[in-house]
């Protein structure tokens, strides 16, 4: 548990005087919740269990000498604990959720309606295969769109993210380099690539080198091929890169990697700016994980379940992992499934138990179906007008990081419009939620100083993005009028005031202790 000081009352913009002090803390229907273990009782539960039969404990000296000392709540307090929490959250429901190279976009409800259709949403991963042969013949469909969508022949399904999709592209690249008996060491990975790249490399015990990124953004084709050499397994790019930028050299780039008989692995985590655009199998891509849960419209953050799907090349495809499915015949059956390697086959095993998210599948086809070819790529369209709309009406005030140039499905800003303010990006960022909007990515990526990210993907529609705008807009021109106290102190309005940030991680406190008893209401 970090500390999170109450935010005082204060007067919101535009009004005079005060806010009232109340006895609860809330204010009106914003209430005021307290940690489970300050209001919870260790004699109370919603639940009546039977008590358990005496046993003649085996655990020694690891026996529990005191209470567990978890809080017991009745069932309707805990009903409206949970609840005040669920309303203190935000989230795409609630609003434009402006983080960039997460694609935080609207979950439409019919795909929600499919994945819990019986045949998919009861179903058992440790059924026989002979009862869900409509679920697995959906794996098959989808991975023929998804083949199709990226240019490449054969689609891993069972990785469960993104990062476990990029351990799975570079375990097969690995497989591959192994079976022609060479044992390169290198990855290469640009300063831009997004944070999992290089720790996925590092796990699977390659030594990465970093590329750096050129002024403009991108990646430059000649420090690639200066980095290159024997040593060299694969390249890590992302494109659109994470400066919100479309790499125009990436076929140079993949011609100069299978020139020196290295890999080229694409983290797909920005596909939601190119779908029915760029096919990256087309640009010499061998290996590239599909975020479904970004893209594809599948609930995504807070830890939920998430689907990365690898697309593979060719010269990769012998190394699929099982258990896969590929193709389907004319009513839809899938015409290729292997559940486990054959004589001779050089696939690199299992990277998970069964065949992976069934309900992130049903929901990532719904959506194919719903938009169909053209809808998705109007979709990918409409993310980057969206992305430049935002850049060129904050331009003025805010300053791009790397000027005029267009962006893709994400606007990039520094902090250099802030200098002599006495206001950091952070101040800013702290200020956002003042406004109600969750704050846009910041820090990242490193290579831009101060970095503000903004993705607004292609579901917000043209009023949202306006009063977004108009939010930051206002808050720029506060920040260069030299009103530092509304952005130092912020946020003003949230339930937590802001804490200390380093103490937090240095010190933080794992354990609640009572603080004493409550003040009563005759007190």
């Amino acid at each position: 548990m970090l500390d999170h000081p109450v935010a005082s009352p204060t007067p919101s913009a535009g009004t005079a005087g005060t806010e009232p002090q109340t006895f609860t803390g809330n204010r009106g229907l914003a209430i005021e919740e307290m940690l489970i273990f300050e209001i919870g009782r260790d004699d109370t539960t919603g639940v009546d269990l039977p008590e358990p039969p005496r046993v003649v404990s085996r655990l020694g000296k690891l026996e529990r000498a005191a209470p567990i000392g978890l809080p017991g709540l009745s069932e309707p307090e805990a009903v409206r604990h949970y609840v005040r929490l669920s309303q203190k959250n935000y989230g795409i429901d609630t609003g434009i959720f402006p983080l960039g190279s997460c694609t935080m976009k609207h979950n439409p409800r019919l795909n929600e309606r499919m994945a819990r259709l019986p045949g998919f949403g009861d179903i058992h991963p440790l059924q026989p295969l002979s009862t869900v042969a409509g679920a697995v013949a959906l794996i098959a469909e989808l991975s023929r769109w998804l083949s199709e969508l990226t240019g490449m022949p054969a689609i891993a399904m069972t990785p469960k993210a993104g990062a476990h999709g990029e351990l799975t592209g570079l375990m097969a690249i690995k497989a591959a380099l192994g079976a022609r008996g060479e044992r390169r060491s290198v990855v290469l990975v640009p300063e831009p690539a997004h944070g999992t790249n290089p720790a996925t490399a590092a796990l699977l015990g390659y030594r990465v080198e970093a590329l750096p990124a050129r002024a403009d953004g991108s990646v430059d084709v000649e420090e690639v091929r200066k980095r290159l050499s024997p040593d060299v397994a694969a390249l890590m790019l992302t494109n659109p890169n994470t400066c919100g930028l479309f790499e125009r050299d990436v076929v140079a780039i993949a011609e100069a990697v299978h020139a020196a008989g290295a890999y080229f692995y694409a983290d797909g985590a920005n596909f939601n700016a190119i779908v029915g655009k760029v096919r990256p199998g087309d640009l010499g891509v061998d290996a590239m994980h599909i975020n479904l849960h970004k893209t594809f419209s599948t609930p995504h953050g807070g830890g939920g379940p998430g689907a990365g799907p690898v697309a593979l090349s060719a010269s990769l495809a012998p190394f699929m992992p099982v258990p896969y499915v590929m193709g389907s015949d004319a009513v839809g059956l899938p015409s290729h499934y292997r559940e486990h390697p054959g004589p001779g086959s050089q696939s690199l095993g299992r990277i998970c138990a069964f065949h992976g998210q069934m309900g992130m599948f049903v929901r990532a086809l719904a959506y194919m179906l719903s938009h169909g070819v053209d809808g998705m790529r109007q979709a990918s369209e409409d993310a980057v007008l969206n992305a430049n709309y935002i850049r060129a009406s904050l331009s003025d005030l805010m300053s791009p990081a790397f000027g005029e140039r267009p962006c893709m499905h994400e606007a990039l800003f520094d902090d250099s419009w802030l200098e002599g303010t006495g206001i950091t990006t952070l101040d800013f960022a702290k200020a956002m939620t003042d406004e109600g909007f969750h704050p846009m990515t910041v820090y990242f990526p490193l290579v831009v100083h101060g970095a503000m990210l903004i993705e607004p993907t292609e579901s917000e529609s043209k009023q949202s993005l306006d009063q977004f705008i108009a939010s930051l807009r206002g808050l720029a021109k506060a920040a260069k009028s030299g009103d530092v106290a509304r952005f130092k102190d912020a946020p003003h309005l949230a339930p937590r005031r802001r804490l200390d940030e380093t103490k937090a991680a240095r010190e933080p406190r794992l354990r609640w202790t009572p603080s004493g008893p409550h003040r009563q209401a005759a007190e």
